[in-house]
């Protein structure tokens, strides 16, 4: 999505171990997972922007990870047929140079259309819940099981890039206003 919306940039993995962020509130969770990520590289790069994001799914207050199997997706599917649900998003920018950093969350709802099992078995079988969180992927064939989506569609893909670029205009505009001084 970056690459497509103009933006130039590298992909660094972060080495932050996702469990080792515990937290009682979905967005305290996800927005603690994309600082901690965003952290961890910017130690490596001081004079570069770093992004790092962490996306969940959650149905009430239980967050659905990635399906650890077919039972397990199908588990989340079956639980997430005919009901809404909430996409959040959580990204950091950081500049260590600079001294800057800025974290929000963005939280999408999505309503999923009643499901039979004879469409939850071929989804299944397609193999794209796998690595998804929520066990779907609005951007690929899972595209059919969505209703409708109030809020960011890129969030559910799994980055707000509306959200994303307007922060990042906001910081290098404020630099440059910062730098000219």
């Amino acid at each position: 999505m970056l690459k497509r919306a103009g933006l130039v940039f590298s992909i660094v993995p972060s080495s932050v171990d996702e469990t080792s962020v515990v937290e009682s509130s979905p967005t305290r969770r996800v927005k603690r997972l994309s600082e901690a990520k965003a952290a961890d590289v910017a130690r490596q790069y001081p004079k570069s922007w770093v992004l790092g994001a962490d996306t969940i799914v959650v149905i009430g207050e239980k967050i659905l990870g990635k399906p650890e199997d077919p039972d397990h997706a199908r588990r989340m599917l079956q639980r997430l047929s005919g009901r809404g649900h909430n996409v959040l998003t959580g990204y950091c920018l950081i500049n260590r140079r600079l001294d800057r950093f800025f974290s929000e969350v963005t939280e999408t709802e999505v309503e999923f259309k009643r499901l039979t099992e004879e469409e939850i078995e071929w989804y299944i079988q397609t193999g794209e819940p796998f690595d998804k969180a929520g066990g779907y992927a609005i951007q690929g064939r899972g595209a059919f099981l969505v209703r409708r989506v109030s809020g960011s569609v890129t969030n559910v893909i799994g980055l707000p890039l509306c959200e994303v670029i307007e922060t990042l205009k906001e910081c290098f505009l404020s630099d440059v206003i910062q730098d000219s001084r």
